[in-house]
């Protein structure tokens, strides 16, 4: 005879597990933007923001790769070089832009208004923090110190480049949860600003909420965001709500500020045996 049992977790949210850029510091996601667009001006290859931001999410060795094989920047390559972009190529432009996204990072490293609240308040709760990056070690180092000077110290932070497979494969996400000692990926909460992010965090089985204001599919700073009429800011809100709600994610926020809700939220979902 054959038995089917259902595991349900009915705890409270154990861990958070946090993008970088657009999601708890960087508002508008725009040091990845800036890096990349110094990138391919250097191959003497004018990118617009949108093709920029198109891929982000993953590591950023593949995030050069999307851009290439993108049709309009591909062109430009073959019209000046005579030839595909060759392994070597995306070898030497990744190399290019370490040293490039770093300095972007720099300028770029103010938390998001509101996350020093939350991070007080998920700590007060036990909760534990982890972050994860397309970003390498080596962009990310100085971001950490800064960040630590404003008062965000996760636990444990992985990058794309320490793991087999980046988003939307959920490595970094698991690696975290299990680092962090966690018992059940369901007690988990993903947050990110980009469709390869929530991908993540759904395929590790975990609650999967979205940033859309202060990340990349809206990619304004906070001034250019402010500086909006009303009608603009609920006409791009409600773009940017729809986009990420259509890749999968369990809650749409606007900012990381809005966040404490939504755990308090998933923890009732939780007692009432729900799960993501």
């Amino acid at each position: 005879m054959n038995y089917c049992f259902k595991r349900s977790y009915t705890g409270p949210v154990q861990a958070v597990i946090m993008d970088w850029a657009g999601t708890t510091v960087d508002y508008g996601s725009l040091a990845p933007v800036r890096a990349f667009q110094r990138l391919f001006l250097g191959e003497g290859i004018r990118v617009s923001p949108v093709e920029c931001r198109a891929p982000m999410g993953s590591e950023k060795r593949d995030h050069i790769r999307q851009m290439l094989e993108m049709e309009r920047i591909r062109e430009c390559w073959l019209q000046s070089r005579k030839s595909a972009p060759s392994e070597a190529d995306i070898d030497r432009l990744y190399q290019a832009f370490i040293g490039i996204q770093v300095e972007c990072i720099r300028d770029c490293a103010q938390l998001i208004p509101g996350m020093g609240e939350v991070v007080a308040g998920l700590k007060g709760k036990g909760v534990r923090l982890a972050a994860n990056t397309g970003y390498s070690r080596d962009m990310i180092a100085e971001l950490q110190v800064r960040a630590a000077e404003q008062g965000y110290r996760p636990e444990v932070v992985i990058t794309a480049s320490e793991v087999s497979r980046g988003r939307p494969w959920p490595e970094m996400s698991l690696q975290a949860a299990i680092a962090l000692d966690v018992s059940a990926v369901q007690a988990c909460v993903k947050v990110d600003d980009t469709g390869p992010g929530i991908g993540e965090g759904l395929n590790a089985g975990m609650w999967a909420v979205a940033v859309a204001v202060s990340g990349n599919e809206v990619g304004l700073s906070l001034s250019d965001w402010q500086a909006l009429a009303e009608a603009e800011q609920a006409r791009l809100r409600r773009q940017a709500h729809e986009r990420l709600a259509a890749a999968g994610a369990h809650y749409v926020i606007d900012t990381i500020a809005e966040l404490p809700g939504v755990i308090e939220d998933i923890e009732a979902r939780l007692a009432r045996g729900e799960q993501p």
